[in-house]
C-alpha cells in the first residue's frame, strides 16, 4: 500500500471517529429524549441545529468522499477492516473528553484489534 492510500484510508476512518464522537458530544447536549409523534419536529429541529451534530454530520460527508477515493485504490478486504482503528480511537478519546470508563477488558479488546488490522495490511 502507497503513502497516499495510507493517508487516504487513515483521513477517512479519522473522520469517521471524529464524526461520532461530534454526535456524542450533540446527544450529550441535547439530553435524553424520545420520538413521538407529538414532538417530532421540536426534537427533529433541536438535533438537527445542534452545532455539534452538524459537525458531525459534515465529517460523515467528507469521509464519504474520502472512503470512495481510498477504496479506488485499496481492496476492500484490506480497507474496511481498517475501520476498525476507529474504535480505538473512539475509546481513548470517548475516555478522555467524555469521561467514559476504560476498563482493564476494553483495554485487552483494543489490543486484539490493533493486532488484527497489523495482520490485516501485512497480507
Amino acid at each position: 500500500m502507497n503513502a497516499v492510500s495510507l493517508t487516504l484510508i487513515l483521513a477517512g476512518v479519522l473522520l469517521n471517529a471524529v464524526a461520532q464522537l461530534l454526535l456524542k458530544a450533540g446527544t450529550n447536549a441535547v439530553g435524553h429524549f424520545e420520538f413521538h409523534l407529538d414532538n417530532l419536529v421540536p426534537v427533529g429541529l433541536k438535533l438537527a441545529f445542534q452545532p455539534f451534530i452538524m459537525g458531525g454530520m459534515v465529517c460523515y460527508a467528507v469521509s464519504l468522499v474520502v472512503w470512495i477515493m481510498a477504496l479506488s485504490r485499496v481492496p476492500v478486504s484490506i480497507a474496511y477492516p481498517m475501520l476498525s482503528i476507529g474504535y480505538v480511537i473512539n475509546a481513548f478519546v470517548a475516555w478522555q473528553w467524555l469521561g467514559e470508563a476504560l476498563a482493564a477488558q476494553k483495554l485487552l479488546g483494543i489490543g486484539l484489534i490493533v493486532v488484527g488490522v497489523v495482520l490485516v495490511t501485512r497480507s
